[in-house]
């Protein structure tokens, strides 16, 4: 029996790209389908009404919602490519990282554009972008998963791509080499993975995008 699988997301969101690397990685051929964000689909309603937001992941009619949680779902149900790692302590490590990013890391980067740079808003994203470059600092590794690319690094993907159209727009420089070396060339790195070069949205949509979403019209 051939799995039904459809995958309700928005070409630029950074939630719905992260579990595109992750069906990719896999090599798992899925149904996209490309949602009007301002005029939410019935299906995406009926998937997902707590939320009402993609990315949702429907498997043989069982929908699955939050980014995070369909990546582990795809890692369970399809083998190959493994997008955690095997050893338990290991995954829940993991686990943490990529917990981190979303909690305090993104909201922290986010509020930083937000208030057009202002002082203490950068001090705060300082403080947790800080905490990632020494993360692969102890590591040593090209990527947070090793030599290859993981749930923390797929869960990091906007801090490697959409950043630097935020930074292009606003104006206000976060993620500099000098400051942030690893992440630097790790974002780098991770970009020009194959897997993720083929899934990020074209940047000049991401330009025009976060323009209207920060008045920079």
């Amino acid at each position: 029996m051939t799995d039904e699988l459809k995958l309700y997301g928005y070409a630029r969101s950074l939630y719905v790209c992260r579990v595109k690397i992750a069906l990719d990685m896999k090599g798992i051929k899925y149904e996209n389908v490309e949602e009007d964000i301002s005029n939410k689909s019935a299906d995406l309603l009926k998937y997902n009404p707590v939320h009402k937001k993609v990315p949702v992941l429907v498997h043989n009619g069982n929908p699955i919602t939050e980014s995070l949680v369909i990546i582990e779902y795809i890692d369970d149900v399809w083998k190959g490519v493994p997008v955690l790692p095997q050893d338990p302590y290991e995954k829940s490590v993991a686990r943490f990282w990529a917990k981190f990013i979303d909690d305090k890391c993104a909201p922290a980067v986010i509020k930083v554009f937000l208030s057009n740079g202002e002082q203490q808003a950068l001090a705060e994203a300082f403080e947790q972008l800080q905490i990632l470059e020494n993360e692969l600092k102890v590591k040593g590794t090209k990527f947070f998963g090793g030599d290859n690319i993981n749930l923390v690094d797929i869960a990091a993907d906007f801090l490697a791509y959409w950043v630097g159209a935020l930074e292009e727009v606003t104006e206000v420089k976060l993620i500099t080499e000098d400051k942030f070396p690893k992440l630097v060339k790790w974002a780098e790195n991770f970009i020009n993975c194959k897997v993720v070069k083929e899934i990020l949205p074209p940047r000049e949509g991401l330009i025009e995008y976060f323009k209207k979403w920060t008045g920079k019209e």
